[in-house]
């Protein structure tokens, strides 16, 4: 008689699969800080990891070290590529294999959307971030809706000043509401301009970072880059330009159907916001929240919704929001 565990199907094929690198900077970045990245995927996938020189041997259940070898192979891709590694590309792409999307990885983390004056290569980190700019390439307005961290803004930036390269567009707009645009804005030195300066301060930082001060300097002199409050777009027709209206769950249902109706030939508009931010006083409409409902299935309009999913945080933030969140499940069970 045939003992169980070699029988039928307890009969388990053993498999291994050798990793190879360029160098120890590439065996390092792959592995992570005290091989950090090792250990999430031993523990995930529960394979043998051993290092010898310029070689990774992955060793295990066939069915364990496949899935395990093909994100290592997807991360040296990616960092061949010039992105640098983190535990979310690491701990992302293990969910797209355990959810059987392993196909998505590399069409993912090739789709490279722009290269920063610094040299990085800006990509889609999530599957929600690759529809949301599928939806921008192809859509005369797009919604990003979402919560803070899944990069609404920063990707809208980024195919902006790429549409500005491509000369798609010939200048960029990005706009914001000034929520305190009453009696404490008032309070504030300085001429207007000045007084909006800290709300527009998170697109000056994103261009900056994409472009290089140098170029961002000059584009902002020639005024091939116009950042602006929401009140000075009234009036205007915005032919070919690239137009981005941030924070919009801060703009009234007014404000969101005047800004929509300054779309001229030529141009694409992008509009992002969290309903979950909303700092207008208390009765008053959010236009983003109307119109997110009012234009579903308009023509030339698409509204993305990113989830929590998307969300790109440093390993650390990661478990500091677990950790408030532990502690406050704690304290309501105590009451």
């Amino acid at each position: 008689m045939k003992s169980p565990e070699l029988s039928g199907a307890h009969l388990q094929k053993v498999s291994e699969e050798i990793i190879r690198f360029q160098d120890r900077a590439e065996a390092m970045a792959l592995m992570g800080e005290r091989d950090e990245f090792l250990r999430v995927l031993q523990e995930s996938f529960d394979c043998r990891f051993i290092s010898r020189g310029d070689e990774m041997s992955i060793s295990g259940e066939a069915g364990a070290v496949e899935p395990a070898a093909k994100i290592f192979r997807e991360l040296q891709y990616l960092h061949r590529q010039g992105t640098s590694i983190t535990m979310h590309e690491v701990r992302y792409s293990i969910g797209l294999v355990k959810g059987g999307k392993a196909e998505a990885l590399h069409n993912l983390f090739s789709d490279t959307i722009l290269v920063t004056s610094r040299g990085r290569h800006v990509r889609p980190k999530t599957l929600g971030q690759r529809v949301y700019v599928d939806a921008i390439k192809h859509n005369s307005i797009t919604f990003g809706v979402g919560p803070a961290g899944t990069g609404k803004t920063y990707l809208a930036v980024v195919l902006a000043c790429a549409a500005l390269r491509n000369r798609e567009v010939e200048r960029l707009i990005l706009t914001r509401p000034a929520v305190e645009a009453g009696e404490k804005l008032g309070f504030l030195p300085g001429d207007l301009q000045e007084k909006v300066d800290p709300y527009l301060r998170p697109l000056y930082d994103a261009l900056q970072d994409i472009l290089g001060m140098d170029t961002y300097t000059k584009l902002m002199a020639k005024g091939i880059i116009e950042i602006a409050p929401l009140a000075y777009m009234r009036g205007r027709t915005l032919e070919n330009a690239f137009v981005i209206l941030d924070e919009a769950q801060n703009t009234t249902d007014k404000q969101m159907k005047m800004f929509l109706t300054r779309l001229g030939f030529g141009s694409r508009m992008v509009v992002t916001g969290d309903p979950g931010q909303i700092d207008l006083p208390r009765g008053v409409t959010s236009g983003l929240v109307q119109a997110s409902e009012v234009l579903e299935n308009v023509k030339g309009i698409s509204i993305v919704r990113l989830e929590a999913m998307d969300v790109i945080r440093h390993d650390v933030v990661t478990r500091i929001v677990e950790a408030y969140d532990a502690y406050d499940k704690k304290m309501r069970e105590k009451r």
